[in-house]
């Protein structure tokens, strides 16, 4: 249903984008725009593994420094058939995680300390198989796909904006329909930058909802990742992460906190229904096993 829901937001992107770029002036605007957004967030998806572990000052470890962690990982991929992906340790007490990298074979997995410290084996491996899920259905090229429209239909906006500036109302400027032009340079530089913004978060929470999913099932135990969730919220809430809104989509949980209106503006759901999802998933016994992954 995720995928299905995923798909159904990133054409409904596709659309603003075409109906914006239509408003502004048609096809010229709508390719350049286009172009420059994809050249910018290609670039972001093929360096943005080392980009972002670098921002979080994230140090690569292995089997011998830190055993359990690197063995939950390493059992978790196998047991998924995925490549073993590099694993990081990022120094600070805030209970986080998260994965990065353009595919699976050239993933890494981040966890904090303060998760490290927080969490049992149980937990954790719930935690980091939420993160290779993410990694098997290459949730940054999705991310990356929906910034490429998001940035394209912003760039149009801006165009939009010089436009009512300089006194140019678009491809139809020559006849008299300036007023209605004029209405349609507003929307677009003021409503259908939001509109993608909404759009994309959906996709967001989305693909958390199915990495929870798609957790749940890999490490065979449902109630041990809410129970993490649950630590989690309460563990970033006590100890605030100084986290840059731009990365924030990619932790397990927010590092940053909205309520009210700023709620729609969130790039995860709410704690508390995902945890009443994988309580559901228990009580059908989907994803079950007996022990989970753990020997």
């Amino acid at each position: 249903m995720n995928q299905i829901k995923t798909a159904v937001l990133l054409a409904a992107m596709i659309g603003l984008f075409m109906l914006v770029g239509d408003l502004l002036g048609g096809r010229q605007g709508m390719t350049i725009a286009f172009f420059f957004a994809l050249i910018m967030n290609f670039g972001a998806y093929w360096f943005s593994d080392k980009m972002v572990l670098a921002m979080y000052r994230a140090q690569e470890v292995d089997q011998n420094s830190y055993p359990e962690y690197y063995s939950v990982v390493s059992e978790l991929a196998r047991k998924d058939n995925l490549p073993m992906p590099r694993v990081y340790v990022i120094p600070t007490a805030t209970p986080n995680a998260f994965a990065t990298g353009r595919n699976p074979h050239h993933a890494a997995v981040a966890a904090t300390q303060g998760i490290l410290q927080l969490l049992n084996r149980d937990e954790l491996a719930g935690v980091m198989a939420h993160e290779l899920s993410h990694v098997k259905h290459r949730d940054i090229l999705i991310s990356t796909l929906a910034a490429t429209i998001a940035g394209a239909i912003g760039y149009l906006a801006m165009m939009a904006r010089w436009s009512m500036i300089f006194g140019g109302y678009g491809r139809s400027s020559d006849d008299d329909r300036g007023g209605g032009n004029l209405i349609a340079l507003l929307v677009t530089a003021i409503v259908m930058p939001i509109a993608a913004s909404l759009i994309q978060l959906a996709i967001s929470r989305s693909r958390e909802y199915l990495a929870d999913e798609g957790g749940a099932q890999l490490s065979g135990n449902p109630m041990a990742l809410a129970s993490a969730l649950e630590k989690l919220e309460r563990g970033a809430e006590a100890i605030p992460m100084d986290a840059a809104p731009a990365t924030a989509h990619m932790f397990i949980v927010n590092p940053l906190t909205a309520g009210g209106i700023a709620a729609l503006f969130r790039t995860h759901p709410s704690t508390e229904d995902r945890i009443a999802r994988l309580q559901q998933m228990a009580a059908r016994g989907v994803g079950m096993t007996s022990h989970g992954i753990i020997n």
